[in-house]
């Protein structure tokens, strides 16, 4: 695909052409503008050139150990002379909403989109809640029938032609409607449809609570896939809306939502938080799920997450990043971002550098039950246990605390295995002298 890009910058681009295009990109311009008047008509300029969507992104407050200088009205001037404003998570998203004038979304951590169409904005947000259906691949009528059968089955109902794509609609164009219903219905699992329609419902009740968090739109500026969802698994909009509301309300109740957590098939639940590998993140309660998204929405969720976790004391969400977690028997943690719900506050550490990481224990825990690698990680728990290595839990969060346990108990992992270690003894002081004119 080709796409057509032009840039301007004032000083190392500035024949460069400045024109209206769908997509127009502020990055790491607005937090080097001194003058904060400056820095509002630098964003509308770029606001004003937008057909489609404003992606504005910025450098935040949790970079400031990386910026040397001395403090210079709401920024730090460096060494080098330039100047940087570190914006907070929820400032920045703030900031773009209230000189453009319209909802925007929290991207990742310090990147927002401005759409200018509020549909487009709602679709956006639609494919983080509820992803677009996946289609199997078709080569003739009867694999895209099959096809057909089997998003029914996942969705709870029939698709529409609008749904589908057009060499599948082709295929599919000399069936009448009727007669296309008739042949899904007799090939559908109706157990499978139910669950389909079950999940589709969660899924549509979890997108109208969020769309409700960031200002909720009238039935028509939904994506047709949306609209279709509610006919199909509502009586009406109305009342899909209402059991969004009551599902957002929830959120406050802390008794409910800890409850929701213990009852959670899937992560591991302490005395203060939940936490769910990214993998079993869609099999949490609804509400569960909707706590996740709204700090999404609101501050941004990092690209890069191997675990998140909910907090039921207070209310804050943690993206947290093992790199490894497939590999390393006892992954260690590479950064976490944090978002308090309350404020908005964000928090970042970064572990990349630091000679004494945590790391995680009981990785099945965190995984579905039925999770390809869910029993690999069990034994290895298993064996452990019994080994001894869980007896002072206080010690072995730590890479440092860890090894000193793994030696005390003379053992030591290959892969996910856990042996006993062997230890290398010098010979030499045992051998026979070799010595010349020995006998």
């Amino acid at each position: 695909m080709q796409v057509d890009v032009s840039g301007w910058d004032p000083h190392f681009f500035p024949d460069g052409e400045q024109k209206p295009s769908d997509v127009v990109l502020l990055t790491y311009v607005l937090n080097v503008i001194e003058n904060p008047v400056e820095r509002r008509e630098t964003l509308l300029r770029a606001w004003a050139l937008t057909r489609g969507v404003l992606v504005v992104s910025a450098r935040l407050v949790w970079e400031r150990n990386k910026v040397n200088g001395d403090q210079l009205a709401d920024g730090v001037l460096t060494g080098r002379g330039t100047f940087q404003h570190l914006f907070g998570a929820s400032e920045l998203r703030d900031f773009v909403q209230e000189a453009t004038g319209v909802r925007c979304v929290s991207a990742a951590p310090g990147v927002i989109y401005a759409f200018r169409d509020d549909p487009a904005r709602i679709a956006f947000l639609a494919r983080r809640v509820v992803p677009d259906a996946e289609w199997l691949a078709s080569e003739d009528t009867a694999s895209a029938i099959a096809a057909v059968v089997d998003f029914t089955e996942r969705r709870g109902r029939l698709p529409r032609l609008e749904e589908m794509s057009a060499p599948m609609s082709e295929l599919l164009s000399h069936l009448r409607g009727n007669e296309l219903q008739r042949m899904v219905r007799r090939s559908a699992d109706p157990e499978k449809m139910a669950a389909g329609g079950a999940r589709t419902t969660l899924n549509t009740l979890l997108f109208l609570a969020v769309e409700l968090f960031n200002g909720r739109g009238p039935f028509g500026s939904l994506p047709l896939p949306i609209q279709l969802d509610i006919r199909s698994c509502f009586s009406s909009y109305m009342e899909a809306c209402k059991r969004a509301d009551r599902l957002l309300l929830k959120l406050r109740d802390d008794v409910y939502v800890r409850g929701a957590m213990r009852a959670s098939r899937v992560g591991k639940f302490t005395p203060t938080a939940l936490y769910v590998h990214r993998r079993a993140a869609e099999q949490i309660p609804t509400v569960l799920r909707l706590y996740e998204h709204c700090a999404a929405i609101a501050a941004g969720r990092p690209a890069d997450w191997t675990l998140v976790k909910l907090c039921h004391q207070g209310r804050a969400v943690s993206w947290l990043d093992y790199p490894q977690f497939d590999t390393d028997p006892h992954p260690k943690l590479s950064s976490s971002y944090s978002v308090e719900m309350k404020g908005l506050d964000t928090t970042y550490m970064s572990y990349a550098e630091s000679a004494n990481r945590p790391l995680l224990h009981r990785k099945h825990e965190f995984l579905a039950p039925d999770d390809p690698d869910a029993a690999k990680y069990r034994r290895l728990t298993e064996a452990e246990k019994r080994a001894g290595l869980y007896e002072q839990p206080h010690l072995i969060g730590t890479e440092s605390g860890w090894g000193a346990e793994l030696a005390r108990c003379g053992r030591e992992l290959r892969g996910h295995r856990l042996v006993r270690r062997v230890v290398a003894q010098d010979m030499s002081s045992e051998a026979p002298s070799l010595t010349p004119g020995a006998t």
